[in-house]
């Protein structure tokens, strides 16, 4: 093993990534030995990257698109949130052997949490986008004791994925059906890319929706989305999606090095800098 702890985030393309910004924040706030590096490994070499993990003097990492169901095939120990999403977003070593875990749901509930007190006061959940990430944040939301749950999808078919995949409590629905499931929904949730930079805009009238519920978009580039500004323009709260990044990050860092980060202010401005300058320097 090396003398100080190594940990690492790879994916594929993995160059944008703002987790070795976050990382490497908390390792000098905390005065802690260690390093944290962004490796991008090509789906066909990550299994033997996974396997020369220890001898490389690794002690863990981050993994990411289009890696996860990847890594999870490959732990041997498994955390309850990584079995039930299906993917695995953060790798440690206990006692020798390789434990995965999904730190996704515990991010998107922590950022809710921190910025939206009380949005989770009701119990009628729309979340729209069937894809990956949904995955996470239907786990979560039954976690917190939603026992509503409206996944609205294009293709109703991978909705209907989500439904047998968690069970009691949650419905598929086409696309068309969210004007109407929108009146009653006290918590809403943008699982997709539209609204992204580069991406189409997420739009649709918000006018219906209950005064009381809040919207979020996991999103976070840029931070107020189409979605979240139609919302806000309309007196609803609403969160962004960067505290979901931010906290993820923390059982991960936990893992590796051994103290437990905070998420603060100074963090959200170093990463919400990074941002700015990547959008008006080079292209993403």
């Amino acid at each position: 093993m090396a003398d100080h702890p190594k940990a690492f985030v790879t994916g594929f393309p993995i160059r944008h990534s703002r987790s070795p910004l976050i990382h490497g924040y908390w390792l000098k706030k905390y005065g802690l030995e260690g390093s944290y590096q962004a490796i991008e490994i090509a789906p066909e070499g990550f299994t033997d990257f996974v396997r020369s993990l220890q001898n490389n003097g690794y002690t863990g990492g981050n993994v990411t698109i289009p890696h996860k169901e990847m890594a999870f095939a490959l732990c041997k120990k498994r955390d309850s949130a990584a079995e039930d999403i299906g993917a695995v977003n953060t790798l440690w070593f206990e006692d020798g052997e390789l434990w995965g875990g999904n730190t996704d749901a515990y991010g998107f509930l922590a950022n809710l949490d921190a910025l939206g007190p009380g949005w989770d006061k009701g119990n009628k959940a729309l979340v729209l986008g069937a894809g990956g990430a949904s995955r996470a944040v239907v786990y979560a939301l039954k976690q917190r004791g939603f026992n509503e749950i409206r996944i609205v999808n294009r293709t109703v078919d991978r909705a209907q994925a989500l439904v047998d995949r968690f069970g009691h409590g949650i419905s598929a629905h086409g696309w068309r059906a969210i004007p109407e499931l929108l009146q009653d929904a006290t918590f809403i949730v943008n699982t997709t890319s539209l609204g992204m930079e580069g991406e189409d805009d997420l739009t649709f009238d918000l006018s219906s929706v209950n005064a009381n519920a809040l919207l979020t978009d996991i999103v976070y580039v840029p931070l107020e989305t189409p979605l979240l500004k139609a919302a806000r323009a309309l007196g609803l709260r609403t969160v962004d999606g960067l505290g979901m990044l931010l906290h993820q990050a923390v059982p991960g860092f936990k893992h590796w090095f051994g103290a437990t980060p905070q998420v603060t202010p100074e963090l959200r401005a170093l990463i919400l800098a990074d941002m700015d300058r990547s959008t008006h320097g080079q292209s993403k």
